[in-house]
């Protein structure tokens, strides 16, 4: 048996690499978006075992909406190219060429055992080249195909030595087998059909039966003559029953012309797409239908190709049936005659039988090839093979550099199929040209206008109505024509949820929920429309999830955090649930509700480790609780996520300040207002820190020039510059400016009074003959005593307002940066989920307006702490 020599280890690497260096150009799309980009399963924060516990792309196998695609190893990989690369998709790539390379290698030691040396070569070639395997190795997630190949060719390699020169097993090999047929299965599920190849092998191989030798045997146990040959005896030793599968004898018409129609795919691969559903092959629904003779020709040749191979025992039979079965058995489970597959045709599935079929053409090639006049013509018809398939291989490549090429690419091959005219639609959109887009989104309604099966409209058929209505809502003069649009899809089915949610989303978007829900006002009707939804399916989580978003924009969070709590119970770790219920069950001010708001955000920090935003409300809590350490922890911890966060950098110096510790907080200040330079409260804080315990008037004062700077108008910033300037001893500054403050303010009563106060202090100094300005002299202690506080006016907090939980020193402008709710929506189907708004966004949080009877406790006590800092301020503005 030759091996494979060095020379053509490099011939195949040299070819693969020739064909496939441009897809390193190549992007992230089709299903690389939810197995590469969206799958958390490959984040270095997220623990090993997960991948063990959760499918394809990354859904716990425990839950309903899981694709129980179970491929741990694949996922393992794209985990390792993020280690390295993060998402830089080059790297996803070139792994995968190397490992098609590898592929082809292994492909050329099996072909060996059937072929001699130059049409085994041909076979790896041929497959080396194929354009049929750009799906399998341009898309990252033929990775799947890759790895599970590469299992299963080593574990084919291995069983071939598990029999001994008597027959007997050697048991290594078959160990060592069981291992590798593990791995191939773990890669993708079609790895485990390698059992039925090495099944095939043993029988019609290795022992040399043939029909007629296995027939006879039968007959002979049946009539009692003989017991089982040694040799079969082995066989059935090695696989204690493995897996069958009953054949049903009687399957739909089309689903047997996906057949032929893959097998030609294979002969003429000059016409490929990445998604054939919907129209692109229409129904057989007729026996009279021409292309059934295509079906019935297809299993003319397979059968005659069958029964040459189990006819007779000699070489070139066994190489046809180990052809046959690479074809045949690792097609099994994506054929759809035996149980339905999520797809009519996929070309990445036929990358493992593709083998088969380069094994066939290699193998008709050596026959004709032996024949002296035939012999310069076949070498031809390979050569041009060969280099033309290259070249196939070579622009295909080109159609998966992005979303809009790969789908274009697709619409040229079928017109007919409405979701590739709405991909194209969705990749115009990102890509904000939605003139186009929407020409396409038309298209797609044309193609297929709700066309029923079996009385059902198709979802996918009412999607481009959704579609089209998410993308002309964005033009405030079309929200009717968008609306109708979501009425007409719910029309043509009225169980159809989606179009329920999406016209929610449409009444709730985020980025309008403060003027479209005013414009269109249909609050009543987005809940109605969620309640009739629940009616179809109350075991939905999403569901209940957004009817309590509807709650919260009607004022309405009791009922809200019922609804919160019904998706909980559905799906105890739904994140945005998680999230925005514990949040409203801090903004409700009960402390009862915290211990349950903290246990909720730890849960969601599990699922969503790198999120800030958990951190960050898990320390506000603590910082309620007067948790000190851990509010300081998780400040930390949230600012470690997010560089430059800004309500979490505030207010953990606002809790250095409230513990005394207020040297510690400058760094946190500096920090804040390095990201943020006009970051107003810090500025305050800082100043007052600044002056109180730094004696830094000249550092103060900077702070409250730079807060004018920005807004001109702020008159605690003005009024606490005013303060300096008293500080330094600096009265006809003071009092100009005192003035100008008061002009801002008119009616505040402690300017009045601070003015009176620095004028009283100016007419007693003249009367004495004192200067009025005393700068860079030495004063007395008294006079030279700081500040207590910067803000020194009562605090008035009205209904509605953002109150501070800060220091009181900092008052009423100083108050701790809310947090910002999750998005107020969750598309579902896999559609996707909005992005949570950042916590620095400049969008106010949307709160409750009810004061809690602890609020009012703790703006009573700010009023107190206010008045205090006001009587010791007089006082010190009086002293001599």
């Amino acid at each position: 048996m030759a091996v494979v020599s060095w020379k053509e280890i490099l011939l195949l690497t040299g070819l693969v690499v020739g064909c496939y260096w441009n897809s390193l150009s190549c992007g992230f799309v089709f299903d690389d978006v939810s197995a590469i980009l969206d799958n958390k399963d490959l984040r270095p924060s997220t623990p090993i075992r997960n991948l063990f516990q959760n499918d394809f792309w990354g859904t716990p196998m425990s839950e309903e909406r899981s694709h129980k695609s179970y491929r741990p190893l694949t996922v393992l990989t794209f985990r390792l190219n993020y280690l390295f690369s993060e998402l830089s998709a080059a790297s996803y790539h070139f792994l995968n060429v190397v490992l098609h390379a590898v592929v082809c290698v292994l492909f050329l030691r099996v072909c060996r055992l059937f072929l001699d040396n130059t049409s085994s070569l041909v076979a790896a070639l041929l497959f080396a080249v194929h354009p049929i395997h750009t799906e399998a190795v341009t898309g990252v997630v033929g990775r799947a195909e890759l790895l599970s190949s590469i299992f299963l060719l080593a574990a084919f390699l291995a069983y071939t030595k598990s029999t001994g020169r008597d027959h007997s097993i050697v048991w290594a090999p078959i160990a060592l087998t069981v291992i590798l047929v593990a791995a191939a299965t773990l890669c993708k599920e079609q790895g485990i059909t390698v059992v039925g190849i090495c099944c095939v092998h043993e029988v019609f191989v290795a022992q040399g039966f043939s029909l007629p030798m296995l027939l006879d045997t039968l007959r002979q146990v049946l009539q009692g003559k003989d017991g089982f040959p040694y040799a079969l005896l082995q066989t059935l030793l090695k696989f204690d029953n493995p897996a069958a599968v009953s054949v049903i004898p009687t399957r739909q018409l089309t689903f047997n012309y996906l057949l032929p129609l893959n097998a030609w795919l294979l002969l003429n691969p000059s016409e490929l797409c990445c998604d054939w559903t919907m129209g692109t092959i229409p129904l057989v629904e007729s026996v009279l239908d021409l292309r059934n003779l295509a079906t019935l020709l297809f299993y003319t040749f397979l059968g005659l190709l069958a029964y040459y191979s189990l006819r007779y025992s000699h070489s070139s039979s066994k190489t046809v049936i180990m052809a046959l079965s690479f074809i045949v058995l690792p097609f099994i489970p994506a054929s759809n005659l035996f149980f339905p597959v999520g797809f009519v045709v996929a070309e990445r599935v036929l990358y493992v039988p593709s083998m088969g079929f380069c094994v066939l053409v290699a193998h008709g090639f050596k026959i004709i090839s032996h024949k002296g006049y035939l012999k310069k013509i076949s070498w031809l018809v390979i050569g041009v093979l060969l280099a033309t398939h290259a070249v196939k291989t070579f622009k295909r490549n080109w159609d998966w550099e992005s979303e809009y090429t790969l789908f274009t690419s697709a619409l040229k091959v079928n017109k007919n199929n409405a979701k590739l005219w709405n991909n194209v639609g969705h990749a115009l959109e990102n890509q904000n040209n939605y003139d186009t887009a929407l020409r396409y989104f038309l298209q797609a309604t044309r193609v297929q206008p709700g066309k029923k099966y079996a009385t059902r409209v198709a979802p996918n058929h009412l999607n481009v109505y959704i579609n089209l209505a998410n993308l002309i809502r964005a033009n405030e003069s079309r929200l009717e024509e968008a609306d109708q649009l979501y009425r007409q899809a719910i029309s043509m089915r009225p169980d159809f949820k989606q179009a329920y949610i999406s016209r929610q989303e449409f009444s709730l978007c985020s980025s309008q929920i403060g003027e479209l829900l005013l414009k269109m006002n249909k609050l009543s009707e987005a809940r109605d429309a969620y309640l009739r939804a629940l009616e179809l399916d109350r075991t939905n989580a999403d569901l209940w999830y957004n009817l309590a978003i509807v709650n919260i924009e009607m004022k309405d969070p009791s009922e809200a955090l019922k609804n919160f709590n019904h998706a909980l119970e559905l799906n105890p770790r739904h994140k945005l649930a998680l999230f925005n219920s514990a949040l409203l069950m801090q903004e409700s001010g009960e402390p009862k509700f915290w211990p349950e708001a903290n246990r909720r955000f730890l849960i969601y920090v599990e699922e969503e480790p790198e999120d800030a935003n958990g951190y960050f409300n898990l320390g506000m809590l603590a910082m309620d609780a007067n948790e000190n350490v851990a509010a300081e922890r998780w400040m930390k911890r949230a600012i470690g996520l997010q560089a430059g966060f800004r309500s979490a950098l505030f207010n953990l110096a606002l809790l250095y300040s409230q513990s005394k510790r207020e040297i510690d907080a400058l760094p946190a200040l500096d920090e804040l207002l390095r990201h943020h330079p006009e970051h107003i409260k810090g500025l305050i804080l800082k100043g007052d820190i600044l002056m109180n315990h730094k004696k830094d008037t000249n550092g103060a004062k900077a702070c409250f020039e730079r807060i004018l700077s920005v807004d001109p108008t702020n008159v605690q910033g003005k009024h606490n510059l005013c303060v300096v300037y008293f500080e330094e001893r600096d009265l006809p500054h003071a009092e100009r400016c005192l003035e100008e403050t008061l002009a801002l303010a008119p009616n505040e009563e402690y300017v009045k009074r601070h003015l009176s106060i620095v004028r009283s202090k100016m007419a007693a100094m003249s009367s004495a003959g004192q200067p009025l300005t005393a700068r860079g002299e030495t004063t007395s202690a008294q006079e030279e005593k700081p500040l207590k506080g910067v803000e020194d006016r009562e605090e008035e907090v009205s209904e509605g307002e953002e109150e501070g939980r800060g220091a009181d020193a900092v008052g009423k402008g100083a108050g701790n940066e809310k947090n910002v709710r999750k998005s107020s929506t969750k598309r579902l189907g896999g559609v996707g989920v909005d992005q949570s708004e950042s916590l620095d966004s400049s969008q106010s949080d949307k709160r409750t307006k009810g004061k809690s009877t602890k609020e009012i406790s703790d703006i009573e006590g700010k009023r107190a702490a206010a008045l205090k800092r006001l009587e010791e301020i007089e006082r010190i503005l009086s002293g001599d």
